[in-house]
């Protein structure tokens, strides 16, 4: 009986032993490294585990269970669990692919679209489908979305295709959006700045994102907008102002640029704790966002000119040349009738707080602003453009407003159809010798129809002959496209700002109401000829995107920029004066076939700068000359703050041109240039600053 009673207790403790729950970890890679987001499960437990970013996992499993290892693109693999705790896995590519999602949900009425002339409302089935195709048409490579009909439970069916990526990073959506930068974006993400996170295995990411997510799906929800990620943000490439010798190069020729979408944009970034691309920086934007103290015009012509020469704060080899212009102000009951057309992107990429409720609450601003002779009319575009409201007083405020307040965000992106209908109108409605622009607001995220930068330029330079101006306001983050909304504006007679919140759209519509709507002298250009008994070398600070061949300044058929009542421009050269040795200066061979004597002449001229713009209603170009002494004089107080904004430019950008000036400079200038600063906006800057250099 003993001998029985112990061969059973062996037994029971031998299956206890057998019984007992492990602790595995190990770690998933393939042929190049570690892969996050496996999934991982043991068969004989209710256990299952997912690898992090490094492919590590844990796991609790018994002797003799199996590990499924489970991920999207790769082969399924089991592993017999047995002494060892450690169990390392590599899976091998597997190059099945998803042909076809099918996702079905029924009809639920509650938001309203807006199809060609026609308002309806919106479906619970068109709600998951503005989702899905919000997150991926034109972002995610990989993806069709076919749509289905109205009031039926015809399914919305994502066919994956062949993705232009190559690589097995799964798919990133951060803060709804996906990342451009992949796997690489997820490592700049600190963890105390993530809310939560979900990973989608095989096959509900396939499901979700169709080929796309055919390597798995990582959807993170960070605490606030996260900067660390660049998402899906456009900016056209800049490559600085080099410096150039005057015996070879003379003459710098350039458009205007009144655009302020640059500073504000950067302030959301630094507001934000982002990190800056370089080419978001366009100094002249940011120096031109300021008011400066440029006198009234006196004469006939409708700017006055203003030049001046300094010290450069941050270099004692160079010297600093401010030129500025000062647009004629007129009071707004002085301005002539405006027919206004609001375009309005109403696309589900516009359904966040800082995009479409934010638009809405700063048009509402323009509105209250309207005189019963102006005229306004709504269009917006989504998948398809259509009229919400025709041409109507603006002394129909409330009309005005219920019409905008019922605007809510769903679809695709049509903005090419959407410019065609808002011309379309503005030209019916046309106020000779009066102020006809079309106002478009987007996050310039444009992905059905004509959509390219090349594509929206040949659109709007079609449509500029008509005589409609161009206004383009930018919201939003995460997919803004600051490149093509540029574009739109330079080519379509207008301007270009980016409203990051109410403040700044009081400035915009509030403050600055004449010089965004009335344009007072177009196609101004600025050439400027430096004197080589003077200068040897000159810099334009800024304005990258804005420089012309020499020939053009006298060709009336090339397009510049606009200047707008009461509008300021101020463009910065830093120049290296003769006789100063500087590394900035190199030397070049002797030419053999033209004479690069300095002429004694014009002693006393720094150099001569020739403007020429015409009248808005006009094709033919008239001219105005300045000319600078070379004589320094001290800075003056608005002096100060634009040199101290464009240094801070500089070193956003991280241009080899700073001579290492500190933060400490920037601040000291900025706070001898601060003034009355009656608006705070000086003020604000000097916290940017600050804010910047502790980051740093």
């Amino acid at each position: 009986m003993k001998n029985l009673l112990f061969i059973l207790c062996i037994i029971v403790c031998s299956i206890q032993a057998n019984a007992q729950e492990l602790t595995i970890t190990g770690t998933v890679t393939d042929a190049t490294g570690p892969l996050p987001g496996v999934n991982v499960i043991s068969s004989g437990t209710k256990y299952g585990a997912t690898t992090d970013f490094d492919g590590i996992y844990t796991i609790k499993a018994k002797k003799g269970d199996t590990l499924a290892f489970t991920y999207i693109g790769y082969k399924y693999k089991e592993v017999i669990v047995k002494e060892s705790l450690k169990i390392d896995v590599v899976l091998e590519e597997d190059n099945t692919a998803l042909d076809e999602v099918v996702i079905t949900s029924y009809a639920s009425s509650s938001e309203i679209a807006y199809t060609g002339n026609n308002v309806r409302k919106v479906t619970k089935r068109e709600k998951i489908q503005n989702k899905i195709s919000n997150q991926l048409a034109g972002s995610v490579a990989g993806v069709q979305i076919t749509k289905g009909t109205k009031n039926t439970a015809k399914p919305i069916v994502i066919r994956g295709v062949s993705s232009i990526s190559a690589g097995n990073e799964p798919l990133y959506i951060v803060d709804g959006v996906p990342a451009k930068e992949g796997n690489r974006a997820i490592y700049k993400i600190k963890p105390s700045k993530i809310k939560s996170m979900e990973v989608f295995k095989s096959p509900k990411a396939s499901v979700l994102f169709g080929e796309a997510g055919k390597n798995g799906c990582v959807i993170i929800t960070t605490k606030g907008y996260t900067s660390t990620i660049n998402y899906d943000e456009e900016y056209a490439k800049l490559s600085e102002n080099q410096f150039k010798k005057v015996t070879l190069n003379p003459l710098s020729t350039f458009s205007i640029d009144v655009d302020k979408a640059g500073y504000s944009n950067i302030r959301r970034m630094i507001n934000n704790g982002e990190d800056i691309p370089f080419d978001a920086v366009k100094v002249e934007e940011m120096v031109n966002y300021f008011d400066y103290a440029y006198p009234q015009p006196i004469d006939e012509h409708p700017f006055s000119i203003t030049t001046n020469l300094a010290k450069t704060p941050w270099n004692t080899q160079t010297q600093l040349v401010r030129i500025g212009l000062q647009g004629k102000e007129y009071l707004n009951e002085e301005l002539p009738a405006s027919n206004l057309t609001f375009l309005i992107d109403v696309s589900g990429s516009m359904g966040d707080y800082n995009k479409l409720p934010l638009l809405v609450s700063a048009f509402k601003l323009l509105v209250h602003q309207l005189r019963e002779k102006d005229k306004v009319s709504i269009v917006v575009y989504a998948g398809a453009a259509g009229v919400v409201l025709p041409p109507t007083s603006g002394h129909q405020k409330e009309k005005i407003i219920n019409a905008l307040s019922k605007l809510e965000a769903g679809g695709s992106t049509a903005g090419g159809e959407g410019i065609e209908l808002a011309y379309k109108l503005a030209e019916k409605n046309f106020k000779k010798n009066g102020n006809n622009r079309v106002i478009l607001a987007t996050d310039g995220d444009f992905n059905v129809g004509a959509s390219s930068n090349s594509d929206m330029e040949k659109l709007i330079e079609e449509k500029r002959s008509s005589g409609v101006f161009l206004s383009v306001l930018g919201f939003g983050m995460g997919n803004y496209k600051d490149s093509k909304l540029e574009t739109l504006a330079d080519k379509g007679n207008g301007n270009h700002a980016y409203i990051d919140n109410m403040q700044e759209a009081q400035k915009v519509f509030g403050k600055e109401f004449g010089g965004t709507l009335y344009t007072i002298a177009k196609d101004v250009k600025i050439q400027v000829e430096f004197n080589p008994a003077k200068v040897q070398a000159y810099r334009l600070i800024g304005y990258e995107n804005r420089l012309l061949a020499d020939e053009d300044f006298v060709d009336d058929t090339k397009d510049a920029g606009e200047l707008g009542s009461g509008h300021k421009v101020t463009a910065l050269y830093e120049v290296v004066p003769v006789g100063v040795k500087s590394d900035y200066v190199k030397d070049v061979a002797g030419l053999k076939y033209i004479n690069t004597e300095v002429t004694d002449s014009y002693t006393d001229e720094l150099f001569t700068v020739k403007f020429r713009y015409k009248k808005p209603d006009s094709d033919t170009s008239v001219e105005m000359v300045h000319i600078q002494k070379s004589e320094e004089t001290e800075m003056s107080a608005d002096f100060k703050f634009a040199s101290a904004v464009a240094i801070f430019g500089l070193q956003l950008r991280k241009s080899q041109f700073t001579n290492n000036a500190s933060f400490s400079t920037v601040l000291k200038l900025a706070e001898q240039g601060r003034g009355e600063d009656k608006q705070g906006y000086r003020a604000e800057f000097i916290r940017l600053v600050n804010a910047t250099n502790k980051e740093l």
